[in-house]
């Protein structure tokens, strides 16, 4: 198996859903191919690259894949998830608002860079938004990445701009 690590973001209603809504049927989404799937709490943080838009509502999950996954296969499913929430790639602006992102921001110990997918996500850690989930949900080393490395970005960074929302 293969230990998967996911941010999801929201920060715009979608077909009568808030953001709330849809981080959780995302969630329910993701439990039908992730075992051993927990989440964070939700953090409500402000945006960080274009700010004149409303605030989103972050968290990270967690779970396991099967060995004959790829992580282009789990782009796939993730993709499909955030099209059924609502994602219109087409008509969004990048870094604006969205019903849905899920982001792979580790995929094991893969290492992908292509046009189409970079894993670990680049700018993990540059985002309190995804280190103060992340380091909420890691126990004390998962068996891929070091939780210390987090909570020395998570120090330079800070974490000003999120703060817990609740849980789903």
């Amino acid at each position: 198996m293969i230990d998967v690590i996911l941010g999801l973001g929201s920060n715009k209603n979608w077909n009568g859903m808030d953001s709330m809504t849809l981080l959780k049927k995302a969630c329910l989404s993701l439990r039908q191919f992730l075992s051993d799937f927990s989440c964070s709490s939700v953090y409500r943080t402000k945006p960080l690259y274009l700010e004149n838009q409303p605030d989103f509502y972050n968290m990270v999950v967690r779970g396991k894949v099967g060995d004959f996954y790829s992580p282009f296969e789990l782009l796939d499913e993730i993709q499909k998830i955030e099209k059924s929430l609502g994602r219109n790639r087409a008509m969004e602006v990048r870094n604006g608002s969205r019903s849905m992102d899920i982001d792979i921001e580790f995929f094991g110990l893969h290492k992908v860079d292509s046009e189409r997918l970079v894993i670990p996500h680049p700018r993990i850690k540059e985002r309190a938004f995804v280190l103060v989930p992340l380091l909420e949900i890691l126990n004390e080393d998962a068996d891929f990445i070091r939780r210390e490395d987090f909570s020395e970005c998570l120090e330079q960074t800070g974490s000003a701009g999120v703060e817990k929302y609740g849980r789903l």
